[in-house]
């Protein structure tokens, strides 16, 4: 039984996370924080990592080193994070449940905390 991952990673986001680290002197992984901005009031913020901090949340998936800031643990929980290739955008994308609404341009979001007792209650029904 692993410990609780504040949120998942897809493969694709994954190989992205490992490409980005290869390309970089030093660099360890990335970080992802909230930082309040955007036409909707929140946006995610990716930076490289090349000391991690020890407050951070750490994520590992197929071997890319994801961590999470502590004022974004809340508001991420649950996220997937994807990364795709479109006509229009390149880049991560995070599928949040916590998420009550984003703008048109998909850059910024309005996110709400997690409640944290329903997130319990249905980690305790799933038994984990």
């Amino acid at each position: 039984m692993g410990r609780f991952q504040i949120m998942t990673i897809t493969d694709a986001a994954a190989e992205r996370v490992r490409e980005i680290v290869t390309s970089r002197d030093n660099a360890q992984g990335i970080r992802i924080g909230i930082k309040k901005g955007g036409c909707a009031g929140m946006e995610y913020t990716i930076d490289l990592v090349e000391e991690p901090n020890p407050k951070d949340d750490h994520i590992e998936h197929a071997g890319a080193q994801v961590w999470v800031a502590p004022e974004a643990t809340l508001y991420l929980l649950g996220t997937e994070m994807d990364f795709e290739r479109t006509t229009l955008r390149t880049g991560f994308t995070f599928h949040n449940p916590n998420q009550s609404s984003a703008c048109g341009c998909g850059e910024s979001v309005e996110l709400k905390p997690a409640d944290l007792k329903a997130l319990a209650e249905a980690r305790a029904a799933a038994g984990v």
